[in-house]
């Protein structure tokens, strides 16, 4: 605020109050002002008081990260295992359909 906005501040509550009643304005203005800065305060107190709570909330967040990427590694390792037996099962195959193909090649020569 300028100087001449609180000229004119100053102007209008005197036209409305009278000077009279500009000290007990002020007063009233001063304690609300107070009362005001208490009741910040008091809040960020509050706030701060519930940090540690923040704190909890960061160690439980993490603990619960721990268990996912456990989680997580555990089933990358079992789908990897299980990846592995597909393929030695396909190996299997494979290699026992070429023995019968063999066989009944060899079979079928010698008819």
């Amino acid at each position: 605020m300028g100087g001449g906005e609180i000229v004119l501040i100053i102007f209008v509550a005197l036209l409305f109050f009278g000077s009279k009643a500009i000290p007990d304005i002020a007063k009233m203005m001063g304690k609300a002002m107070r009362e005001f800065q208490k009741a910040t305060n008091e809040i960020k107190r509050e706030i701060n008081d519930a940090g540690g709570l923040g704190d909890e909330i960061k160690e439980i967040k993490s603990t619960i990260q721990g268990a996912r990427t456990d989680i997580e590694d555990g089933i990358k390792k079992h789908t990897s295992d299980i990846n592995h037996d597909i393929q030695d099962i396909r190996s299997d195959i494979n290699e026992g359909t070429q023995n019968i193909t063999t066989t009944i090649t060899n079979e079928t020569k010698i008819d």
